[in-house]
């Protein structure tokens, strides 16, 4: 497992950033273009620019936490390298605990040592963000057409529809967590109060901030929820850790 740090790795995470830095780059120069061409005052636009610079730091946030969770078993170069393309926490966590874990039957709190772990952990991740790349270009607009259908056609249905897809997304995530789990060391099942708990708290966290946006008209608060509410559950479920929760 030595060619983690080796200098090529370094090297490839380099030029994937780079890489992606070079598209953002290149997009805001056409989007500026098109902006004096549409005739738009520069202190609008250099406005614009620098409060979505401020605006992408809060949920930049939930990507580094992300980065930080998955270096302590795949190391800092590869997530890095994952997260700086996808910034998907919500895939890449569960992808590599799931191969980690369930395929292997290894414990996800240490560093992989296995080359065959750490290799297939890569190809789950790979693989399967597929296709959403190739869903996305060649279904996407046909399928929010037909649910734009669904919605003009009857309102509320629409809105039930919408919830329900949202709410089938969550409780994908909600039997992670609940599921029981088997010890890497002892083989002993047991439920994991202390996820149940972590999540519950972010449920509640996300509930007060949005308490806060409607009824105290915080609208700035919207882009920070999910960041403050990630950050804040982790800090509660280390207390909750060391209060004995398993």
């Amino acid at each position: 497992m030595d060619f983690l740090n080796a200098w090529w790795m370094v090297g490839l995470a380099l030029f994937v950033m780079l890489f992606v830095l070079s598209q953002s780059v290149f997009f805001l120069v056409k989007a500026v273009k098109r902006a004096r061409y549409l005739e738009i005052d520069s202190k609008d636009i250099k406005r614009t620019i620098t409060s979505t610079m401020v605006f992408s730091i809060a949920p930049s946030m939930a990507i580094l936490i992300g980065l930080l969770a998955l270096s302590k078993v795949l190391g800092v170069i590869v997530p890095w390298m994952r997260l700086s393309v996808l910034g998907a926490v919500t895939y890449e966590l569960p992808a590599t605990v799931n191969v980690v874990e369930g395929v292997f039957n290894a414990s996800i709190g240490t560093r992989i040592a296995d080359p065959q772990i750490f290799v297939t952990v890569l190809w789950v991740m790979t693989l399967g963000i597929i296709p959403p790349l190739i869903i996305i270009p060649l279904f996407l607009k046909r399928i929010q057409g037909r649910v734009q259908n669904v919605h003009q056609k009857d309102r509320r249905w629409g809105e039930i529809f919408m919830s329900a897809m949202f709410l089938g997304m969550i409780s994908a995530f909600l039997g992670y967590v609940v599921a029981p789990r088997e010890d890497a060391v002892t083989g002993e099942m047991y439920i994991s109060f202390l996820a149940i708990f972590t999540l519950l708290s972010s449920a509640m966290l996300m509930v007060i901030f949005g308490i806060v946006i409607e009824k105290y008209k915080q609208a700035w608060l919207r882009n920070y929820a999910l960041s403050f509410s990630m950050l804040i559950s982790m800090g509660l479920a280390i207390l909750y850790a060391f209060m004995g929760v398993r």
